[in-house]
């Protein structure tokens, strides 16, 4: 029993030698790709897609890096999401339909309406490398993102709305984001780790239409590093 308690405390030493131990290997050059969501709660909206990251490790704990977002969704555009003008013209509109015995009893507009969405950014990441198996890393997020909106009417009030707003049949819109984000990788070995990241941002897609909101994105996937050993070990 006496030699048990004796390797106890040992064996905690040397788990905790492998947590706590700086990475003896730091990549020049840094790839990952996996699954993302990005969410816009202003407008319900949630999209499944594909984000790719790469960087080059300037020094351990500054890497320059290029990150892009591609995702689609579908989402149900009601009138509470549009601008206050927007507003008021619909429930004008809405109003003379009424009026006219054209308005069905208890009608609400609500426009399915399908989506895409692109983001490109380029900027910092800060990584912590004070343990072996965790690298954890904070960045600020700046960027561009695209979005296509394409509505889909299903009746001949929201069909007349959606030709006044989206005559093309769909609207396209290229807007700035600002925010922060962060996450952590699990180290596998030297080369490989899976990596978890959050994003939070602000923008305002179609200033003509939506209010400004909030994009939220998360990922998760395989990174690959390799190249130069940053570290000089």
């Amino acid at each position: 029993m006496g030699r048990i308690i004796a390797i106890v405390p040992v064996l905690c030493l040397l788990l905790a030698s492998q947590v706590f131990a700086q990475q003896s290997y730091v990549g020049r050059w840094d790839v990952y790709g996996g699954y993302t969501r990005i969410m816009q709660p202003s407008i319900n909206l949630a999209e499944n897609g594909f984000n790719l990251q790469t960087g080059m490790r300037l020094t351990t704990w500054l890497t320059a890096g290029f990150d892009y977002s591609v995702a689609t969704g579908r989402n149900i555009l009601e009138p509470d999401m549009l601008v206050p003008s927007v507003q008021q013209l619909l429930g004008a509109q809405l109003g003379h339909l009424a009026a006219a015995g054209l308005l069905p009893a208890g009608y609400t507009v609500a426009v399915p309406v399908n989506t895409k969405t692109q983001s490109f950014q380029i900027g910092p990441d800060f990584p912590i490398r004070h343990f072996e198996s965790v690298t954890f890393f904070v960045r600020p997020n700046l960027g561009a993102m695209q979005i296509v909106a394409t509505p889909r009417p299903t009746d001949a009030i929201t069909t007349g709305i959606v030709s006044q707003l989206a005559p093309a049949g769909k609207k396209i819109d290229w807007t700035y984001f600002y925010g922060f984000g962060g996450g952590l990788e699990f180290n596998v070995n030297h080369h490989f780790a899976l990596r978890f990241s959050a994003d939070f941002a602000h923008d305002q897609l179609f200033n003509d239409l939506l209010k400004e909101g909030n994009t939220i994105r998360f990922a998760v996937g395989p990174a690959f590093q390799f190249g130069k050993n940053v570290a000089g070990r």
